[in-house]
């Protein structure tokens, strides 16, 4: 059962078209990777998904339900969290705090309840300071977690930018470049949790990533994406042996001495 449906998606800037014509349908548990070139529309089909961005055609069900337009606290309110690229965090809060921040969809006292600290917020506030401690637990930041985000390491503050989504108990994950700029150690620390997020959470994902080596290895398909339209979509080891993919990526002279 699809949990995402994407049709024929299309999205300009001034006459610049940016996707053009993308079509894509995530599964249940599934581990959905999008590559391409640098500009390939990547991010930008991320960006449609969350509702950062509206296409000019085309449209995104999630859920069963069509979210074409809806603005992001309002996908997000429906299950749809997403990691960036460019670390997204409180630099001077804690990592306890910064996770707290996952659970405002979870959220119903209004501001005089928890300014009185009520009955109703005080049972929020523990109820979602447990979930947190979960996530904390899964992700192995316990050390961490009274120190503010801008004194960890980088691999660290992008597991904390995880746990920030996975707070929101999201019902589909995307993964902006979960791994961009880590060494070797904390890609293969990253890369365990994502396993774990799939495996022990159940949590459908999309991920853009240009680690090659990352995607063929944990995704299920891959979309590979080309100056804003999709070129193939199929497993790993489908799309790693077509042509248009290698033309793609290392160019028409690695095609020809490689055929």
């Amino acid at each position: 059962m699809s949990v995402l449906e994407v049709t024929g998606v299309r999205l300009a800037f001034n006459g610049v078209v940016a996707v053009d014509g993308v079509s894509f349908s995530v599964e249940e548990g599934e581990l959905f990777a999008v590559i391409g070139p640098n500009g390939a529309g990547k991010t930008s089909v991320f960006n449609v998904l969350s509702g950062v961005y509206r296409p000019q055609r085309g449209t995104v069900r999630f859920a069963g339900e069509d979210l074409t337009g809806l603005r992001p606290h309002r996908i997000a309110a429906r299950g749809m969290a997403r990691t960036f690229q460019n670390i997204e965090l409180f630099s001077h809060l804690t990592v306890v705090d910064n996770l707290m921040l996952g659970r405002h969809n979870h959220m119903r006292h209004g501001a005089l309840s928890a300014f009185l600290w009520l009955g109703r917020a005080r049972r929020e506030e523990l109820a979602n300071r447990a979930a947190v401690e979960e996530v904390i637990d899964f992700l192995e930041l316990e050390q961490w977690r009274r120190y503010p985000v801008g004194l960890l390491p980088y691999g660290v503050q992008k597991r904390v930018e995880l746990g920030r989504a996975l707070a929101m108990e999201p019902k589909l994950l995307l993964l902006d470049e979960p791994v961009a700029g880590m060494n070797v150690e904390e890609t293969e620390d990253m890369a365990r949790f994502i396993l774990d997020v799939r495996e022990e959470l159940a949590i459908p994902m999309i991920m853009v990533e240009h680690d090659m080596g990352l995607v063929m290895d944990l995704a299920d398909r891959v979309m590979v994406m080309d100056f804003g339209r999709p070129i193939r979509t199929g497993t790993p080891s489908e799309v790693q042996r077509d042509p248009d993919v290698i033309r793609a990526y290392l160019g028409e002279q690695h095609r020809s001495v490689t055929s």
